[in-house]
């Protein structure tokens, strides 16, 4: 819980706030836990709730809207060596990046959420969150590339 609220808000300080706040709420909100989920993400969703609200209190999230663009030349991608590349360094790199792609890459791609729920995490159409996810994840490589040249 606590890495899940520090990737999004990446402040050792602001993550423990929001991981008291956090497990604060569950406590008190206990009685409307239905169990249509686990505890475990149940909890999470709160977390992640909660450090999304401290992350636009500090002014630092920016709600990009995002047209879809049909992608219709075709790119030619440079071949990464998959075996150089340390999960240390992918980390690095994906906290480099800027916030609306961070986050989503980091619920994507760590946390394992889908677009759906991505979409009704942040308030954004499935279409925004596909094509947001999927700048990213160019950007991330982009950015990869660049650091095993």
């Amino acid at each position: 819980m606590y890495n899940t609220s520090l990737r999004i808000l990446k402040d050792e300080f602001e993550a423990e706030d929001v991981m008291q706040e956090a497990f604060l709420t569950a406590f008190t909100k206990l009685d409307t836990f239905i169990g249509e989920v686990t505890f475990g993400a149940w909890l999470k969703r709160i977390v992640i709730n909660k450090s999304l609200t401290q992350l636009k209190k500090n002014n630092k999230y920016q709600d990009v809207k995002m047209e879809v663009i049909k992608n219709t030349s075709t790119v030619n991608e440079e071949p990464i060596d998959y075996s150089s590349l340390h999960a240390n360094k992918v980390l690095e790199v994906l906290n480099s990046l800027k916030d609306n792609y961070r986050i989503v890459l980091s619920l994507n791609l760590i946390e394992g959420y889908d677009y759906e729920e991505i979409a009704q995490i942040l308030g954004f159409t499935n279409e925004n969150v596909r094509t947001t996810i999927s700048r990213a994840k160019k950007k991330l490589k982009q950015q990869l590339v660049l650091q095993t040249a």
